[in-house]
């Protein structure tokens, strides 16, 4: 039987990318996506919450109702995991990265949030809103340093490399 993509039959390698490329490739993606899953744990257990997130470098950041259930579980444990993943065409086309961190809220007096928020594109809401761009939301922001990112692409095996990769943040 004719197979389209021979590169994924058989066992996978196991061959790791260096960490410029696996850098690369992970920007890339959470380059070319808006949308994530938040995975919080609460009161009432797990919560995983689609959300719209902006990053600079490895952090996620996202805007909330500081009321809402994902918020309320972020208050009570920072620990969160966030899923973010291209379109699904074929196994070849897998591409996706599991991000685990803490989740930080910042106001706009904390010391953080002058570096952060220029790279939160809030100018589109307010146009989708009929909001003034000269009055821009004051917050809060939720960050998310990455500490470990798993990332899957399975195209990766195409080139002898293990579809699966594993990033950690370096300490300064």
């Amino acid at each position: 039987m004719p197979v389209t993509n021979e590169w994924l039959a058989g066992p996978s390698p196991t061959k790791r990318l260096d960490r410029d490329l696996l850098e690369e490739r992970i920007l890339n993606l959470l380059s070319s996506q808006n949308m994530c899953v938040l995975a919080t744990s609460g009161a009432d257990g797990p919560l995983a919450t689609p959300v719209r997130y902006f990053h600079l470098g490895f952090t996620v950041m996202f805007t909330a109702v500081p009321t809402s259930p994902k918020m309320r579980n972020v208050a009570a444990d920072p620990r969160v995991s966030i899923g973010i993943f291209a379109p699904l065409v074929g196994q070849a086309s897998s591409r996706g990265a599991q991000v685990f961190g803490r989740a930080r809220v910042l106001g706009i007096d904390d010391p953080e949030f002058s570096h952060h928020w220029p790279a939160f594109r809030w100018q589109s809401d307010h146009v989708e809103r009929s909001r003034p761009l000269d009055e821009p939301p004051s917050g809060p922001l939720t960050v998310v340093e990455a500490d470990r990112i798993v990332y899957t692409e399975h195209w990766l095996r195409r080139s002898g490399y293990a579809p699966r990769q594993f990033w950690k943040r370096q300490e300064d």
